[in-house]
């Protein structure tokens, strides 16, 4: 969603700034915008509508400079699109000024009743209502003593009702960064005699790798002394400080066009780190540390739950298939987004297990919490250290994928399914429903993927190759069957999302039942045809999804098929086939998800599309 950033230090303010709002880019926005103070000026605020570089010219036209500051880039949700809407957002008199991620659910209400006390207002946002509530308690008290900034926020957000992280600063109070958190991300950055706030890691990481995140109800002041923190209700609080171990040029384009065509490229090493450390060859041993569940928990679970969004939900499909063959344990698998609306019947003898790249995915934290209010033991699958999907759940699998820009996952799904799979393997040694024997074979076959993921990437000109004969279709369709299905939704997701070609994942056995009438001359058909030789049940698969390829055939469609290497059959029977290295049938999935991510990547460029950046999405849905 929107992207905060804010500092107080000896550098010069705006471009620290600035260059933490481009760093934030990845996460889709519409305007921008910045204020500064301390130069003797007063409080100085410039927006724009559209990119970032519209602000940086108004910022050269109309120059601005100041010792502590905050920016904003805006993900439109109250209010359009516009200059006006654009963050920060002031109060009458001018001294104070807000960003925000979130939304106030109660912003219409609060701003009659200000409207009535004499308030007026310049913009449609909800935003604008917290500016007013900070001046409106800044008034002196019933003794006569004005309320400190940090007092003023500290009342005005508990009239809030919804979700917003904010940070907020005033003209009267030099230096002095207030910033609040209740739902989207904030992230407090600790320098040498410099502080910085904010929404996500990478736009501070070339100043600093030493931070913490708010929690939810956290309040904290932010000077060049250091960094206060409380609770809402002024009760002093402290958070571990993390240190970041990415590097900072990884978040960083490598000399690949897009980020997108990077972090495709990053998915051996995401692999390889997400398994590094938590597997032993010689024993056959899964290690899975960061967790407050034992081995006993895991043995006596009747059932399992995983709730996740978008591509993490696609993730959690695939897990099931893993989870459900080698531990025997039953899974269901739920948008995050209805999971809690459905009063989902979980309890202590279960386990529910959230997926979410940023940790910090509003809904996922809802099912989270429903889950854990029913008693339920909660595990965590996320890229982000420290996030509140990481210090509320019981435990935690880091995937360990590194930052990723792209609006469009790519390496984090990978590192999701690697860390299910070590799950599964691991779940499948402690209830002994898999010998060591077995174990052993698994984990051998998972760490050849990552040399496996390097090979396919050099055939990255034959996924390009098609993209010119069918970046103008209006239509694909994409088909699966078991384990295979979820990456045919993976594989149309990633189609829709970044090229606006409208493209359906379905399982291939339900072709019979409407995606038939779909069939003509000018439908492209995506189809998963791989198979693991040494699996019964993977041959038979194959064999039926070669007899839905010829049903496409039949209708006069175009079949694309992802196949296994030596796969001499398909090749008669399908117009294009893209090979992928043989694997065994529940880590196939890593490897055939990759022809989909290129196809989707040279189609959008070709089509001129903002690959990284596509329109009316956000990296991380920090809002319901």
């Amino acid at each position: 969603m929107c992207g905060i950033v804010g500092y107080v230090g000896q550098k010069r303010v705006v471009p620290v700034i600035i260059d933490g709002l481009r760093r934030l880019e990845y996460r889709g926005y519409d305007s921008a915008g910045i204020a500064v103070a301390g130069n003797g000026e007063g409080l100085q605020v410039r927006r724009a509508e559209g990119k970032l570089r519209n602000l940086e010219e108004v910022i050269r036209l109309k120059p601005l400079d100041g010792t502590y500051g905050i920016g904003h880039t805006r993900w439109a949700t109250h209010g359009r699109p516009t200059e006006e809407n654009a963050h920060p957002h002031r109060d009458c008199t001018g001294k104070i000024v807000v960003v925000h991620n979130g939304i106030v659910e109660n912003y219409v209400s609060l701003k009659k009743k200000l409207i009535d006390e004499g308030h007026k207002f310049r913009t449609e946002t909800d935003t604008e209502v917290i500016a007013h509530l900070i001046e409106k308690n800044l008034s002196p008290d019933g003794n006569g003593h004005p309320n400190s900034l940090e007092e003023a926020v500290r009342k005005t957000v508990k009239l809030l009702t919804g979700v917003f992280a904010i940070a907020v600063i005033s003209s009267d109070e030099a230096n002095k960064i207030v910033a609040a958190r209740n739902g989207p991300p904030a992230v407090i950055g600790l320098g040498k005699n410099e502080y910085f706030i904010a929404s996500d890691v990478p736009a501070i990481l070339y100043h600093t790798r030493d931070l913490f995140f708010l929690a939810d109800g956290d309040l904290a002041v932010i000077t060049p002394a250091g960094v206060h923190l409380s609770d809402f209700d002024g009760h002093p609080i402290t958070r571990e400080v993390q240190h970041i171990t990415w590097d900072p040029i990884m978040a960083e384009k490598g000399g690949f066009k897009h980020f997108m065509l990077k972090e495709i490229y990053e998915q051996p090493r995401a692999v390889r780190d997400t398994t590094l450390g938590r597997v032993s060859l010689d024993s056959g041993k899964v290690f899975l540390d960061e967790m407050d569940i034992t081995e006993d928990d895991f043995r006596k679970l009747n059932k399992i739950h995983i709730a996740a969004c978008g591509t993490s939900w696609h993730a959690a499909l695939a897990g099931k298939f893993m989870i459900e063959r080698l531990a025997k344990l039953p899974v269901e698998v739920d948008y995050a987004s209805e999971f809690r609306y459905r009063d989902p019947l979980t309890g202590p003898d279960d386990l529910t297990i959230l997926i979410t790249q940023s940790g910090e995915t509003a809904d996922t934290i809802a099912a989270m919490r429903e889950s854990r209010a029913k008693g339920s033991k909660t595990l965590g699958i996320c890229n982000v250290v420290g996030s509140m999907i990481a210090r509320e759940s019981n435990g935690t699998i880091y995937t360990h994928a590194g930052p990723e820009i792209g609006v469009a996952s790519t390496k984090a799904f990978t590192a999701q399914l690697t860390a299910l799979f070590l799950l599964a393997v691991h779940l499948g040694q402690v209830r002994g429903t898999i010998d060591l024997e077995r174990s052993k074979q698994l984990l051998e076959e998972l760490t050849r993927i990552p040399s496996k993921l390097e090979a396919l990437l050099t055939h990255d000109e034959e996924t390009e190759d098609l993209a010119k004969l069918y970046h103008r279709a209006q239509d694909f369709l994409f088909l699966g069957r078991g384990i295979h299905y979820p990456i045919a939704l993976e594989g149309a997701l990633k189609l829709k999302e970044i090229s606006y070609i409208h493209a359906e994942g379905y399982p291939a056995g339900e072709m019979k039942h409407g995606p038939n009438a779909l069939i003509d001359e000018d439908l492209p058909v995506v189809i998963l045809a791989t198979h693991d030789k040494s699996d019964p049940d993977s041959v038979q698969r194959y064999e039926k999804t070669l007899s839905n390829l010829k049903e496409v055939k039949a209708r006069s469609g175009t079949v694309i098929a992802i196949a296994t290497e030596g796969d001499e059959e398909i090749r008669e029977a399908a117009d294009h086939v893209l090979y992928v290295p043989d694997a065994p049938e529940l880590l196939v999935p890593i490897l055939e998800v990759v022809p989909c991510q290129l196809l989707a990547y040279h189609i959008a460029v070709r089509r001129g599309c903002d690959v990284d950046q596509p329109r009316n999405l956000a990296k991380s849905v920090t809002v319901e």
